[in-house]
This record gives structure tokens, C-alpha cells and sequence, in this order.
């Protein structure tokens, strides 16, 4: 698999950026079943292997969950401050849950859990999310393992088919837009801010 060209300038932008800690920090878009949108912060958790697909992790008990399926589509915006550049990636959402049938997907679901710090896989052994507030007991459960993920632990991936990268440093500024046409070619172009 060939890395996308705009895998170049965002990885570059993660490197220089290093030092921020939530520079690992961006916004995913979706859309309710009504219709409206929905908006969220979530944490980079790098690349699916020999893919340009971008990782995350969610509960199959959020918000976020309930609005992906098969077909969903989804829109990711970067913004990364010492380098003053903004990446926009849009594309298909997929959602690896406990019964997903790749296997492929499976093991990057069990790495992305092993992957992650015994607090962050803590909280997906809180109570409900989104629902009323548990006493403060429910938030203390036993460690979950570390080694197998909890049955509502995602993988949560977005496929990107556009990507906007603006750098607002310069005079003027400067932006390009990649496309992935229907052969599967990323196509550059460079537009205005």
C-alpha cells in the first residue's frame, strides 16, 4: 500500500507539534439520525497499519457509536497551533466492534486496548455513558484485563477520501486539496485560502 500524499505534511505537522500535548486532540463530525450534526474531541491513536486510515477508540455505549454504521460518514478537523496549519479529513467511519468478522480488524480492535493506559481502559468499565450519573462507587470498578478488551471497547476508524490542509502561516497563506478518484489515486491540487 502507498501512503497518501497527504500523509507527508500531517505526519509532519504531528512531529512538529510533539511538545503540545493535545496536539493529538481534534474534532469528528457526524450526523444524527435526525438529521443534525454532532461534534466531538477525540485522541489520535495513530494509523491502522499499511493503511491511511486514521485510529480512535470509543464505547459501543456512546453517541458517537449509535450514529455509525455501514454507511456512515464522518469529518475529522485538525487544527495544530505552533504550526498554524488546519487538516480537514473526510470520509467513511468504520466502527470494529467485539463481533466484527475481519480478523485483520479484530487484532488492531485487541492491540489499539493493550495499546492504551490502565486509566483510559478503566473508564470503559464506568457506568453507562450519556445516562444519569452513578454514585461514585460505580466509577471505582475492579482493572479491567489488560491483555482483552471489554465487549463495548471500539476501534473506531475513519477512512479519509478528502483532505483540505491549509497552513495559515505566509502571504499568502497556502492550501491544497488531495481526492482519492474512483481507481483509488490520490489527486493533489493546490487551491486558494
Amino acid at each position: 500500500m502507498t501512503l497518501a500524499p497527504w500523509r507527508s505534511p500531517l505526519s509532519r505537522a504531528l512531529d512538529l507539534n510533539r511538545s503540545l500535548v493535545y496536539a493529538r486532540y481534534l474534532q469528528l463530525a457526524t450526523v444524527r439520525a435526525d438529521g443534525r450534526p454532532a461534534n466531538r474531541t477525540i485522541v489520535f491513536r495513530g494509523f491502522l497499519a499499511d493503511t491511511n486510515q486514521l485510529a480512535f477508540v470509543t464505547d459501543s455505549r456512546s453517541q458517537k457509536a449509535d450514529q455509525i454504521d455501514d454507511q456512515s460518514w464522518g469529518e475529522a478537523c485538525w487544527y495544530f497551533l505552533e504550526t498554524r496549519e488546519q487538516f480537514r479529513l473526510a470520509g467513511q467511519l468504520i466502527l470494529v466492534r467485539e463481533n466484527n468478522a475481519n480478523t485483520d480488524l479484530q487484532k488492531a480492535r485487541q492491540s489499539a486496548w493493550q495499546e492504551l493506559s490502565d486509566a483510559a481502559r478503566l473508564q470503559f468499565a464506568w457506568p453507562h455513558p450519556g445516562q444519569n450519573r452513578a454514585n461514585s462507587e460505580a466509577f471505582e470498578p475492579p482493572p479491567p484485563n489488560p491483555t482483552e478488551p471489554l465487549l463495548n471497547f471500539c476501534l473506531l476508524l475513519l477512512d479519509p477520501v478528502q483532505v483540505d490542509h491549509l497552513e495559515l502561516r505566509g502571504e499568502p497563506q497556502n492550501r491544497w486539496l488531495y481526492q482519492l478518484d474512483s481507481a483509488g489515486v490520490w489527486l493533489t491540487q493546490e487551491i486558494n485560502p
